[in-house]
């Protein structure tokens, strides 16, 4: 087999839309090596990942690939030589079986009908590399969590040789067990020669499993060198063009009375008799592997999922009400902020002017006449409140960078001045800077009296931003941390507390969970 110095070279790549999104980009891929590519959402990565992976035609420049031009006319034809890419954005089919989206494109069948018992025997294998082997390969996509769902859609990408392998933000929604496994994957791949581009705002992952790094800002090469002469700090400054304080000051925070209380909710085996209070002011956050029942719960509390059983109290004072539906809880000031902003929570093809005024139609319709006037009026004052970085309210929301599309679904409820907001994941997908905004935008809430919950996967935000730290295991409410008593230790040993007992944790993946918590 004959080796390249380098598998691809990037020369002078540029691509224009309205205005140019990438200029001048060089760069080169060698075998065996992970490239980080990282920059604020917005800056371009996405962007070159797709022209790379076939998904979009550059307007200038040229590529070689093993020694010959490269230029994909689509997906298709990139994954026919070798270069895969996991897109951020999940491209399963929900009807259909984990199996089913694994082969999609080549089916076992005998007789024109598909062969199960091979099918099973073809997924279980792919499944294991990544985790999965505790689910069942029939089981429809569309029943798994966002978690899971990117492990099947990673698992996807792994079948098959690649010689070129792009990982955009693989694990945004992923646990510390998980990240270990794909890590491992990524050993595997480096061992066989394979090149890496890993996509990632998560800098501590970057230093643990790359070898160069490339920074852009605003379709721009700030930087291409080895990883391990900067430090995060020095990327972020690289990143966004100035110094971020990494830290917030808490200590104005005042938390009030009681806005919320949930008092033994249970949903078939996935929440187990949770009961627990939020206040005024306060930012609650919720912690637990994938599939330990945190955005069942908010589901439940939100009516978007109905309880078994179990009593909500909302308001000052605290009064009983029962929600059957997100149109109860949203009746009650309950408003979800959802993880999958893009399946769940935004019309993507519509500007942002509809999308933030989505939900709030009794301020701009008349008569449920939609005056343009109001709707232009509502969105220019959340773009200006939120910093919402955009052309105009008639952009479309899916050419916004995830952090603005983010500031989007944020902003419509807003306008709706709910008490209780429930975010799940906020921060997935979004740049270190858009990271800031949000957090900071968390606690100008608290200190407006709102009460938050937030689920997050990742525990150092977590720790950063709430007053306490409530810890699901296996679907039961295992503890509440409260902030200056708790330890990453304490935290990390209750996340793992309700699986002693259905499966062995090992001393090894306990520290390896640490290790990527930190």
């Amino acid at each position: 087999m004959t080796h390249y110095h380098e598998i691809l070279s990037i020369t002078g790549i540029g691509k224009t839309y309205s205005e140019p999104v990438l200029t001048d980009i060089n760069l080169k891929l060698y075998p065996g090596k992970v490239l980080a590519l990282t920059g604020e959402n917005g800056a371009g990565k996405s962007t070159l990942s797709k022209i790379i992976g076939g998904l979009v035609t550059p307007t200038a420049g040229n590529m070689v690939y093993q020694g010959q031009p490269y230029a994909p006319a689509n997906r298709k034809e990139a994954e026919k030589k070798g270069v895969r890419m996991v897109m951020q954005e999940l491209n399963l089919l929900p009807t259909l079986s984990v199996a089913e989206n694994l082969f999609i494109d080549q089916l076992p069948h005998r007789v024109g009908w598909i062969n199960r018992k091979r099918l099973r025997a073809m997924a279980q294998p792919v499944m294991a590399m990544v985790g999965l082997q505790m689910i069942d390969p029939d089981t429809l996509v569309g029943e798994l969590g966002m978690g899971h769902q990117q492990m099947i859609e990673i698992a996807r990408n792994l079948i098959g040789e690649s010689r070129i392998l792009i990982l955009d933000e693989p694990t945004a929604m992923l646990t510390s067990r998980e990240v270990e496994l794909l890590f491992s994957q990524i050993q595997l791949f480096k061992q066989q020669g394979v090149s890496l581009i890993y996509i990632s705002h998560r800098l501590d992952e970057l230093a643990m499993i790359a070898d160069d790094v490339t920074v852009l800002r605003d379709g721009h090469l700030v930087c291409t060198d080895d990883i391990k002469r900067y430090s995060s700090d020095q990327l972020v400054s690289l990143m966004v063009g100035r110094d971020l304080e990494s830290t917030f000051d808490l200590s104005s925070r005042q938390q009030g009375k009681p806005i919320l209380t949930v008092e033994h909710f249970k949903r078939g085996k996935i929440i187990k008799d949770v009961s627990f209070t939020l206040h005024r002011g306060e930012v609650l956050g919720i912690s637990g592997l994938v599939g330990s029942g945190r955005t069942e719960l908010l589901r439940a509390i939100f009516g978007a999922d109905r309880a078994d059983s179990g009593q909500l109290s909302v308001g000052d004072p605290l009064q009983p009400v029962t929600i059957r539906s997100p149109a109860d809880a949203i009746a009650h000031r309950i408003a979800l902020v959802t993880e999958d902003r893009k399946g769940e929570g935004l019309l993507l093809p519509q500007s942002v002017a509809a999308n933030i005024s989505l939900g709030n139609r009794n301020k701009i319709s008349r008569f449920s006449i939609i005056n343009s006037r109001y709707e232009q009026q509502l969105a220019q004052k959340q773009i200006k409140s939120l910093g919402i970085r955009t052309s105009g309210s008639g952009q479309s929301v899916e050419s916004l960078s995830g952090g603005n599309q983010q500031k989007v679904l944020i902003s419509r409820w807003l306008e709706r001045n709910c008490d209780v907001i429930l975010f799940d994941e906020p921060t997935r997908g979004i740049d270190v800077g858009a990271k800031r905004d949000i957090y900071l935008l968390l606690n100008e809430l608290t200190q407006n009296g709102k009460g938050l919950i937030v689920v997050s996967s990742d525990l150092r935000e977590l720790m950063l931003i709430c007053d306490r730290i409530a810890v699901l295991s296996a679907g039961k409410l295992v503890d509440i941390f409260t902030r200056g008593s708790w330890t990453q230790d304490q935290l990390l040993a209750a996340v793992f507390s309700g699986y002693q007992q259905t499966e062995t944790v090992t001393e090894t993946q306990a520290g390896t969970g640490k290790q990527h918590y930190e």
